[in-house]
């Protein structure tokens, strides 16, 4: 990949319960990509990112983080050395206002002056949050939540945001505008883990891609060179 590495994932194998999720899985995201892990449902995107995270245990492998192994750290202690998971699905705390929302992302932070400046960046890059800050955020709209979900994320001050299928569930407009956000973030210096259905639009802002099936990685390359791969055209975009 040319460039200092954020991530090595170094054949990866992952079982639930004696059925093999993940059989060798190796991955690479450099400093400052976006590397979008792409594929059909049930192949181990989700698992990947998960055992990144420290919330499945790896039954085998490696994975490094700025240099250092942390398959035997605790997920919180992940967080602490910049890894953030935004988890398919959201999980905002629905019951709660959007800001509380947004300062529980930041319960591995010590220093309040700095939480309060992330909180005010938050408002900066998602206005809508803004505008909604004491709404219950189980009241707002699905793209709305993947907003927050995203921003929740970033509060922890993440150098590696892993990012679990962002475009679930949420309106085309908003599609577009996570996408977009999700470039913005990584122009501003977070390197991005991108686990996406949508795989067109999820190669189209990649700078590295991977197809995963059953398990393993079948191919990769550019964004670009993978988007216009007539295998992954057949396989994946019904072209």
């Amino acid at each position: 990949m040319g460039q200092e590495a954020m991530l090595q994932i170094r054949k990866l194998k992952v079982s639930y319960d004696g059925v093999l999720a993940l059989s060798s899985v190796d991955l690479t995201v450099g400093r400052g990509q976006i590397v979008a892990l792409v594929g059909g449902n049930g192949n181990g995107k989700s698992t990947t990112l998960r055992a990144v995270a420290g919330l499945n245990q790896a039954d085998a492998g490696q994975i490094l983080f700025k240099g250092k192994e942390i398959g035997a750290l605790p997920a919180h202690k992940r967080v602490g050395l910049g890894l953030s998971l935004v988890p398919e699905g959201r999980r905002i705390f629905a019951r709660l206002s959007v800001q509380r929302n947004l300062e529980l992302g930041a319960y591995t932070r010590t220093d309040a002056d700095e939480v309060l400046e992330s909180l005010e960046r938050m408002y900066r890059l998602f206005p809508i949050l803004k505008d909604r800050r004491t709404q219950m955020a189980g009241t707002m709209s699905g793209g709305e939540q993947q907003m927050l979900a995203i921003a929740r994320g970033l509060m922890a001050k993440p150098s590696l945001l892993l990012l679990d299928e962002p475009s679930w569930g949420i309106a085309p407009r908003f599609v577009t505008k996570v996408l977009d956000t999700i470039q913005l973030i990584n122009q501003e210096g977070v390197s991005v883990l991108l686990v996406e259905q949508n795989l067109h639009k999820a190669l189209a802002i990649a700078h590295h891609g991977y197809v995963i099936q059953t398990g393993r990685i079948v191919l990769e390359g550019a964004g670009a060179d993978l988007l216009g791969n007539d295998d992954v055209k057949k396989a994946y975009l019904g072209v």
